[in-house]
């Protein structure tokens, strides 16, 4: 009982000397999708700013594939040293438990929560062609017309896809789901009335909207974005359970030393005060919003149980 004693302390002192002297070497903080999305993005504007506050550098690194699987995969499996982070994505983190049959990792049982750091609104918007100038509009069109719209997204199991069965769940609306290889090409067909509506973040369709080759509706946020200021919220226009964020946020593998994920986290509120890196990541579309560990782990574990059955209920699956 003495030895169990001993060994415990002696376990205990050198978790607590290596938490000390942490970092001492380079962090990576591996990101799900390729260069070029808005994951990405905020992976690369608040890396240079952790690095100075922590005094290593942090290497991002792109892990792409499975729908952010093989990157969830990898940093779960890791040493929980605080040396192998994770950008989580909520549609990944969240969602992927309910569409994918056998994941090789837990949302809970294998993560750290360290710190949300933004939100990304989505707005739904229309074809110019579409007869309808607001939300309610479009309820009531959609509902005179079972199954003559369609609407374009981002991907099959993506945030826009799952918002929408989502509205289609609250309003008992017949409209059917065109998915595209990314972004780019929904947008496009959307524009060419091929398709008549899709859900995108601000990025993806501000420019049509000023162009007036789009019209939007709503913004599925709790609040009107600063990028499309005349364009009303979800519950402004009557459908106050209609809002669809996607949180961007740090994780380490589970098991990693408290103090380091304090450390961490200190680092990551300190950089989303930086006034540079918190004006670079508003004008990117995302909103700021930092949580602690506490906050972000009760934030996940509602989430999960939230879209769960909107996946299930949908019978969304992607394998």
């Amino acid at each position: 009982m003495k030895m169990k004693k001993l060994l415990l302390l002696v376990l205990s002192a050198f978790s607590i000397s290596a938490s000390a002297a942490y970092p001492d070497k380079p962090i990576t903080l591996v990101v799900p999708v390729p260069p070029g999305g808005i994951l990405d993005a905020v992976a690369r504007m608040i890396t240079p700013e952790m690095s100075k506050i922590l005094g290593q550098p942090i290497v991002v690194e792109n892990k792409t594939g499975a729908g952010g699987n093989i990157a969830a995969t990898a940093v779960a499996k890791s040493a929980p040293d605080g040396y192998t982070l994770l950008l989580g994505y909520s549609m990944f983190h969240v969602g992927n438990p309910s569409m994918y049959a056998n994941l090789a990792w837990d949302p809970i049982r294998d993560f750290a929560p360290v710190s949300m750091l933004v939100v990304s609104p989505h707005v739904l918007a229309v074809n110019p062609s579409v007869p309808v100038n607001s939300l309610q509009e479009l309820v009531s069109y959609a509902k005179a017309n079972p199954g003559k719209l369609n609407y374009a997204t981002s991907g099959n199991g993506s945030v826009p896809h799952i918002g929408v069965e989502l509205f289609k769940q609250q309003n008992q609306l017949n409209i059917t789901h065109v998915p595209y290889r990314g972004a780019g090409p929904a947008m496009l067909d959307v524009i060419a009335g091929n398709v008549q509506m899709t859900v995108a973040t601000p990025p993806s369709l501000m420019q049509f909207v000023q162009q007036g080759k789009m019209k939007a509706l709503a913004v599925a946020a709790k609040k009107r974005i600063p990028q499309m200021p005349d364009v009303p919220t979800s519950a402004e226009a009557g459908f106050p359970g209609f809002e669809l964020e996607a949180w961007i946020g740090i994780l380490a593998p589970a098991g990693t030393p408290p103090a380091i994920v304090a450390t961490l986290n200190d680092a990551a509120r300190t950089t989303l005060n930086n006034p540079q890196v918190k004006a670079a990541l508003e004008k990117s579309g995302v909103e700021l919003r930092y949580m602690n560990p506490t906050q972000f782990d009760a934030t996940i574990r509602k989430d999960i149980q939230y879209w769960s059955k909107v996946i299930k209920t949908a019978n969304i699956t992607v394998d």
